[in-house]
Formats: structure tokens, C-alpha cells, sequence
């Protein structure tokens, strides 16, 4: 029987597990008609474990089913986190002659020989669109004996060099591989001693290109993750470089000390993005594990725990600051509006500020805000009881913040409650802030996505009440909408498996 109490915390339309723990997205593609989510998973407890591949199928990215676990723990260890590509041409020699799912992946055991945590790369393929695993007889296929941290797989198609390029992590620093059959892999380039940020491991890479607007040119993205560092309040977050992809290493247009960070909120992690989506789709999308490694095994929500951030379409811009990523949800998400408030040019002051009842935890808001006028500009969600969470923007420091400090239950870790922010230049005296609230979470996108915070919390009731104030002066809401949302029920097709059931 579940636990009322906790499962008020189950997001409406960020995906969750059915139970137990999750971490990282894993293994992200597109084939025939479904998109596929596999995650770091313990399905038999709520901490971090033993780790399989849990699994779930979506035609839209929005409606997910749940599958039966995909990946088990084998005799060459667990299963960490790592990505699928579709072998369209078996140049893996694993069809027979047609095309299936090849999932690459990092197996973690203790070497023999020494004691120490052992991390080498392996595989496992499908037939029957990810629904049966096999892992490959010649498992590992990538070992590095001298290198402790060396995992999370993301492997693509690279057809200037007709190959396949694989990179990942080895603590401080990214590794480029090629195959030409995805079973034999040879070391190509390392890219990231002394670039970026080194506050915690490296983890977690992907590696792509974007067109930059509308230029007729593009550039490569590497996204690094950052394990949680003790010392640094943030905890565990990700950074991104912008440069070139030569076929075998990355290269880095910023200078090495240049930190560009994908989300500046304290709840978004590990993500990567979709492999095979069909190009006349267009878009990289992407999904962030929604937790930080700093209170992750500490979060009130019972016998589940982890959810992932809504999926997002990424884009380059050129910006004065040099070329930056941009991020907004997917446009699928707009299904889930249930009833849409709108207002046009209302004046806020701190003696007469806006108020709206909405009587639903489930909520998205665009608003177009002339800041001019005004001081420091609040957007409160309040609950029935003592509860708020603010989203505040100081046009003085031009900061753009979320404070969770009294958003309700916070205390199960001292680095939970806080205020923290970012830097968003207004555009011409205003601000866009689209935001989306969820019973466990909020993401707040500032300027079309060029600032982005995403932040669990945990209200004690349901939130009833958006408020919207300036210390002094006045600004102006140029427009405002306040959509209501729909729950989204995940259906559950998994089957219990209390065996090593489907694999191999």
C-alpha cells in the first residue's frame, strides 16, 4: 500500500520511476515510432544500489509506459550508465542482416587483483525494439587497466570519418575512441585536463552539433557532469564547451578557464541527449536526471525516489558573451494544458500586487515583465500553509534567483534550503520567465532559455496561490498566462522479475 504521505511528492508530469531509486538517464533513442528512456535504477531499495537499467517507452516524450528492467547486474558486474545507438547498417555483424538496438555501457565490478573499483565498457543488443536484451559473448570490449574512473559511454555515428566515435570519462578528463563495428574501439584523442570546471569527477558526457541560429554555421557541444564536491554548496551540476570535432578529439574555442554552465539551479544532473531522432524532426533533446548527489539519498518521497526534468530541445546562439546554449521544453509539453488565464499590461507595485487563486499544483507560466520601473520583482507560490517558494529577479544586480529556504520540508539535509541564482540581462527593459510547477519541482526558463534553474522542493500543501510583487517602484506585466496542467498517468507495463528474466 503506498504511502499517502509521500506520494504527494509524485511528480504530475515529470517522469518518475513506479518505485525504488533512480538516477542517470541512459541509453536515450529514438526507433521505429518510440522514444526510449532506460535510467540507473535499484529496484530493490530507494538509495543508490546495485544498479540495473530500469526502462520506459514514449511516443511523445510526454506519456511514458513503464517496461520491465532491461539491464541486471552479470557476472562482469553492474550496470552504469552508458547510452543506445540504432545499428542501422549491423555494422556490428549482431542482426543477421537487419538493424536492431546496440546499448554500450559501463560494467563496474572489483578487479580481482588488486581490490579496486574496476569500470570497462561492454554491450548488449535488441531485436525486438529494446524489448529482450542480450549482452555480447565477448563482453568487455573497452578496458583501461590503469584508470579507475573510466565509464558513461556515449557512442554516435560520425560520417565525415565513417565511423563510430565513442566518448566518456576518466575522472578528470573526456576520451574519444572509433570503431567501425562498435565490438573494437581504439583510442582517438583525450580533451579536458585543466579546461572548465574541475570541482568534482567528470561524468556523464555526450558530444554533438547544433547549427548557431540561422548562420548557415554550427558547432559542437560537449556536455561534462560534475560530481558533488563537499567543499562547493552547488553540489553536483553540468557544464558544457563549445568548439570543433576534428573525428578524434575535441577542441575548445574558449579559453580553458571558461565555465559555461547548462543549468544554473541545484537540481539537474547527468543529462544527455536522444540519439536517432529522425532528421526531419531536426532537434537534440535532452533529459537531466532531476537530483543533486549533495541530498539524493535524502529526499522525503518514501519508497520511490528521482524523477528527471522535463525534456529539452537545445539550440546555439550568438550572444555579445560569444556563443551560448539555449534550452526550453519540448513542444509536446504543451499538450498537457488544461485551462490557460490571461492578462495584458497590469501594473504591480508592493502596495498593489497581483494574486491569483489557482487551486492547482500543476502549473505553467509565461510572463513578460517591464522591470524599468521597479526594484527587486518577486513571483511567490504559496501553499495553504506556511509555505512559499519565490522566484526573485534584481534588476539592480540583474539576478534572476529561486528561493527555496521556506518552500516546506527542507530539513532532511543542511545545504537543501537555500537562495541561489544567475546572472540574465534584461532585453530592452524586460525579462521572459516561462516556469513550470510541479508537486516536487520547479524549472524556470528566463529569456527563451538562455538562463535555466531547475530545483526540487517539497511543499507541505499543495501550492493554492501565485503572488507577484515588487519591493518598490512598479513593473509592468506586460502579458501573463497562467496555464493550469494535466496529470500524467504512467501506465505500467512491466512485469515482475525476480529472476535475471529477459537477459541473456
Amino acid at each position: 500500500m503506498l504511502d499517502v504521505f509521500y506520494e504527494r511528492f509524485r511528480p504530475g508530469f515529470h517522469f518518475s520511476p513506479p518505485s525504488h531509486w533512480m538516477n542517470d538517464p541512459n541509453g536515450l533513442v529514438y526507433y521505429e515510432g518510440e522514444y526510449h528512456l532506460f535510467y540507473q535504477h535499484h529496484p530493490h531499495g530507494n538509495n543508490w544500489g546495485p544498479m540495473h537499467w530500469g526502462h520506459a517507452v514514449s511516443p511523445d516524450l510526454i506519456h511514458w509506459e513503464h517496461m520491465p528492467i532491461a539491464l541486471f547486474p552479470d557476472e562482469h558486474g553492474a550496470i552504469f550508465s552508458g547510452c543506445c545507438v540504432v545499428d542501422w547498417n549491423n555494422s556490428s555483424g549482431l542482426f543477421k542482416g537487419s538493424h536492431g538496438l546496440v546499448a554500450i555501457f559501463t560494467h563496474a565490478d572489483t578487479c580481482p587483483k588488486t581490490g579496486q573499483p574496476r569500470q570497462r565498457q561492454s554491450l548488449a543488443y535488441s531485436s525486438d525494439k529494446g524489448r529482450t536484451w542480450h549482452k555480447y559473448e565477448g563482453n568487455p570490449v573497452l578496458a583501461e587497466d590503469d584508470l579507475i574512473d573510466f565509464r558513461d559511454p556515449k557512442v554516435f555515428w560520425h560520417p565525415q570519418s565513417e565511423r563510430w566515435v565513442m566518448v566518456l570519462v576518466a575522472g578528470d578528463h573526456a576520451r574519444f575512441y572509433g570503431s567501425k563495428n562498435l565490438r573494437e574501439w581504439s583510442l582517438t584523442g583525450e580533451f579536458g585536463k585543466g579546461e572548465g570546471s574541475h570541482d568534482g569527477v567528470w561524468e556523464c558526457p555526450d558530444l554533438f552539433e547544433l547549427p548557431i541560429d540561422d548562420s548557415g554555421h554550427s558547432k559542437w557541444v560537449l556536455i561534462i557532469s560534475i560530481g558533488d564536491n563537499p567543499e562547493c554548496p552547488e553540489g553536483s551540476r553540468t557544464q558544457y564547451f563549445i568548439g570543433e570535432f576534428d573525428g578524434n578529439t575535441f577542441i575548445n574555442d574558449n579559453s580553458a578557464d571558461h565555465i559555461l554552465w547548462l543549468d544554473h539551479g541545484r537540481d539537474n544532473y547527468a543529462g544527455v541527449s536522444w540519439s536517432d531522432i529522425p532528421e526531419r524532426d531536426g532537434r537534440r533533446v535532452m533529459i537531466g536526471w532531476m537530483s543533486n548527489w549533495k541530498y539524493a539519498n535524502e529526499t522525503p518521497t518514501g519508497d520511490w525516489r528521482g524523477a528527471m526534468t522535463l525534456p529539452r530541445a537545445l539550440s546555439l546562439t550568438s550572444r555579445d558573451e560569444g556563443i551560448v546554449l539555449t534550452q526550453m521544453p519540448v513542444r509536446e509539453v504543451e499538450r498537457l494544458r488544461k485551462t490557460s488565464m490571461s492578462w495584458n499590461d497590469v501594473t504591480v507595485t508592493q502596495d498593489v500586487p497581483f494574486t491569483q487563486q489557482t487551486n492547482d499544483g500543476l502549473l505553467e507560466i509565461e510572463a513578460d515583465i517591464d522591470i524599468r520601473s521597479g526594484n527587486e520583482t518577486h513571483i511567490k507560490f504559496k501553499s495553504s500553509g506556511q509555505n512559499e517558494m519565490i522566484i526573485g529577479y534584481d534588476p539592480v544586480c540583474q539576478r534572476l534567483s529561486i528561493d527555496r529556504s521556506k518552500s516546506g520540508l527542507t530539513d532532511f539535509h543542511p545545504e537543501f534550503a537555500c537562495n541561489h541564482g544567475a546572472s540574465l540581462v534584461p532585453e530592452d527593459g524586460k525579462i521572459k520567465l516561462h516556469i513550470w510547477l510541479d508537486r516536487n519541482a520547479v524549472e524556470v526558463y528566463g529569456n527563451d532559455g538562455l538562463i535555466v534553474l531547475t530545483d526540487q522542493i517539497f511543499p507541505d500543501a499543495p501550492i493554492e496561490n501565485v503572488w507577484i510583487s515588487t519591493n518598490s517602484g512598479q513593473v509592468v506585466l506586460n502579458s501573463l498566462h497562467i496555464h493550469t496542467l494535466k496529470s500524467v498517468p504512467i501506465s505500467n507495463g512491466a512485469v515482475e522479475q525476480a529472476s535475471r528474466g529477459n537477459d541473456a
